[in-house]
Formats: structure tokens, C-alpha cells, sequence
């Protein structure tokens, strides 16, 4: 893939597969399903200039999985790969794991 630089405050994704079924077990046709919103961040730019006047750092990284508008982004082919452009700020989130899951803890009375 060609080195893709963002400028400012935007960032490139790559957006990920919705499922092709629902959790009741319905198979969707390729016309059905809707394009998703969550997306792998690829590259991100150096930030944008505030308000104030203040250079802000991003607020995502290379890497993160992130929600955003749906009809926010840029479409780009590059190298025959699907990406989206958008600013930083059509992000709503970033998706983890969550990490660890702590147990219920339970009193009896």
C-alpha cells in the first residue's frame, strides 16, 4: 500500500465487515445489510490548531477500532483498498475490549 500522510486534524480508516447474519441466525442479502460504522484507524495526521491558537494533539492512534458518522467520512480507493477519510472530530469512540471482566459479587442476608 502507497505511504498515506493525513494532514491536520483527519484520519484514515479502514472500515471493518458488518455481519453477514443477525444473531438469530437470519442471513442478510449484500443489499440489506448497512455499511458499517466502525473502522480500524491506518493513519492519523499531526493534529489540528485550536481556537486558542494551540496546536492539539489527536486524540486516536494507529491501531484503535473507533465508531463514526455515517455520513461523514471520504470515500478513497488506494491501491485498490476501500478507505474512509474524515475528521477527527465525525469520531464519536474508540471500542476496547474492556480488558479483564470483573465478577458480580454477591451478599447473602
Amino acid at each position: 500500500m502507497s505511504r498515506l500522510k493525513p494532514l491536520s486534524g483527519f484520519v484514515v480508516v479502514k472500515r471493518l465487515e458488518s455481519e453477514a447474519q443477525t444473531k438469530s441466525g437470519i442471513v442478510l442479502a449484500e443489499s440489506a445489510k448497512e455499511k458499517p460504522q466502525k473502522g480500524e484507524v491506518i493513519a492519523v495526521g499531526p493534529g489540528k490548531m485550536g481556537a486558542d491558537k494551540v496546536m492539539q494533539s489527536p486524540q486516536v492512534e494507529v491501531g484503535q477500532t473507533i465508531l463514526f458518522k455515517k455520513y461523514g467520512p471520504t470515500e478513497v480507493e488506494i491501491d485498490g483498498e476501500d478507505l474512509l477519510i474524515l475528521e477527527e472530530d465525525d469520531i464519536f469512540a474508540i471500542i476496547s475490549d474492556g480488558g479483564p471482566k470483573k465478577e458480580a459479587t454477591y451478599t447473602n442476608y
